[in-house]
């Protein structure tokens, strides 16, 4: 498996302005990174584990229909993600759910593509 990934690793997506980090809400028992809760393939709700990457340069976004300040297109970004990580770890299970590997990406609504660029130091082995 590739490198594991844990809360606070650094994530951007395609459309966004500025990496931000991944927050890791633990569903039952943590299992712990370098002292940090690791990630499965189902964090993904906006602005809890996902967060805003600044500015969204994505046309298809709706907010950047009619210019917002001097630039336009650049409304905030707000993810809407489609669906879980992939193909994340499925040797390696966390409370049931495939642990996150920085190999995986995720879809925003928008277009854009959430991917890992700093992830935990270490791996995790099944």
């Amino acid at each position: 498996m590739p490198p594991a990934v844990a809360s606070g690793a650094q994530i951007l997506c395609t459309f966004g302005s500025a990496p931000g980090p991944l927050t890791v809400i633990p569903k039952g028992p943590p299992v712990m990174i370098e002292g940090k809760p690791a990630a499965t393939v189902m964090d993904i709700m906006p602005m809890a584990n996902i967060p805003s990457f600044g500015p969204c340069l994505s046309p298809a976004n709706p907010v950047n229909l009619k210019p917002i300040g001097p630039v336009p297109g650049s409304g905030p970004c707000v993810p809407v993600i489609t669906g879980p990580w992939l193909p994340g770890g499925p040797t390696v299970l966390i409370n049931g759910t495939p642990a996150l590997d920085n190999a995986s990406k995720c879809i925003c609504t928008w277009g854009g593509v959430v991917s890992v660029l700093v992830p935990a130091l270490k791996t995790l082995v099944p």
